[in-house]
């Protein structure tokens, strides 16, 4: 058997390893009052793209705190945020080709709307209605945008990483200079697709970014009930891929490794795995209290490293931003989302005859008797099925 692939030493004695022998240096560019370390080498990075970012980072925290607040009033079922986690998502998404293929866990709407995913579509999908490019079928925040070469999201945890595997394949095969980029926090990195998806990766040597979202919790599992071991890019180096620690609230450092990470990947057609050490500040959903597991003393030291106020400080160090400018944003989109919120609520639900399309080429007899034994449900139930009684 060969074992041509190890790297290693000989010794005549017992001498074991442990978590502490290997030590990951984590990256950091920007400190928090916006200035950048010393000997920092910065990302591609020019105004066009800063103020790009920001606008992202704007548009999400607002689409956060409109959304959780439509939530709690039953406008909507469910609702995730992104805040504190926005640098990692964001500018990691800002550092890839429009025809990268993105597998989003369900924390990245802000590398969607980067994508270019309207107001609108947001809001369609969120209320399930008629207009929604999931025709209605998934719960609110599991987007999904073909054009955008952003994969559909799915609610069971991990699913994602091994199909990313599949999909950084399938551009190997056809030759495509492009990657895969797979999101995930590190609670699901105790799956088993986890281990799955990243090996099948390495072996195959396929273009796949395993981009990790250290955020502390699983829901309420602090990290240091989830493993034992040195986070989670230790793993990557076990699978034998190259692998980056990166401040996940510093825009610039997460930039600069996922720019670099992708060259890689492209260049060699090899996997990288970027953990980036970040904080949720929010709940972990709408239907979470964060306030049962962790303290208000933590959120308040974690707010001080807050990824938007720190980037926001850089571009007014560089003169491509004020105050005014700032707020501006935050009203344009606040009238924006509210307006978006208000027109997706009239638009009706999708109609019935659309839930068994796309399961097959042509739906089957099968299929089609379930669906008349449902709209017989309804007829015999109408007052139970508001949206779709009157519209069989």
């Amino acid at each position: 058997m060969s074992q041509s692939n190890f790297s290693q030493s000989v010794v005549h004695r017992a001498s074991f390893l442990d978590r502490d022998s290997l030590e990951i240096p984590i990256l950091k560019i920007l400190q928090a009052d916006g200035t950048t370390y010393d000997k920092a080498q910065l990302p591609q990075i020019d105004q066009a793209l800063s103020q790009r970012i920001f606008d992202t980072c704007v548009f999400t925290r607002v689409l956060d705190e409109r959304m959780l607040a439509a939530q709690r009033q039953g406008r909507i079922s469910f609702y995730m945020t992104c805040t504190g986690e926005e640098a990692a998502v964001i500018g990691s998404a800002a550092a890839l080709d429009a025809d990268d293929i993105i597998l989003a866990q369900y924390r990245e709407h802000a590398a969607l709307r980067y994508r270019g995913f309207t107001t609108q579509q947001f809001m369609d999908q969120m209320f399930s209605n008629a207009q929604d490019l999931g025709k209605g079928r998934q719960m609110p925040i599991h987007y999904g945008a073909k054009a955008l070469n952003f994969q559909t999201i799915s609610s069971p945890l991990a699913t994602q990483i091994p199909q990313a595997s599949g999909v950084g394949y399938s551009l190997k095969l056809q030759q495509k200079p492009n990657v895969a980029v797979c999101y995930f926090g590190e609670g699901a990195a105790s799956e088993g697709d986890f281990h799955a998806g990243l090996n099948m990766a390495a072996v195959h040597k396929v273009p796949v970014i395993f981009f990790c979202r250290n955020n502390g919790y699983a829901i309420s599992t602090p990290t240091e009930e989830q493993f034992a071991g040195n986070g989670i890019a230790s793993r990557g180096l076990g699978y034998g891929m190259h692998t980056i620690r990166v401040d996940g609230n510093d825009m610039l450092a997460v930039l600069a490794a996922t720019q670099q990470a992708r060259a890689y990947a492209v260049k060699h057609s090899a996997p990288v795995l970027i953990e980036a050490m970040t904080y949720r500040l929010g709940a972990h959903s709408s239907s979470d209290d964060p306030s049962g597991y962790r303290s208000k003393d933590e959120e308040a030291k974690w707010r001080q490293h807050d990824p938007v106020q720190r980037f926001k400080l850089w571009l007014v160090n560089q003169g491509w931003l004020t105050e005014a400018d700032e707020q501006a944003l935050y009203s344009q989109y606040r009238d924006e989302v509210l307006a978006a919120v208000k027109t997706a609520e009239k638009v009706p639900a999708p109609h019935i005859d659309l839930l068994i399309e796309d399961v097959y080429d042509q739906p089957t007899p099968r299929l089609k008797q379930q669906l008349a034994e449902l709209k017989q449900h309804i007829e015999k139930y109408p007052k139970a099925y508001p949206k779709t009684a009157g519209r069989l």
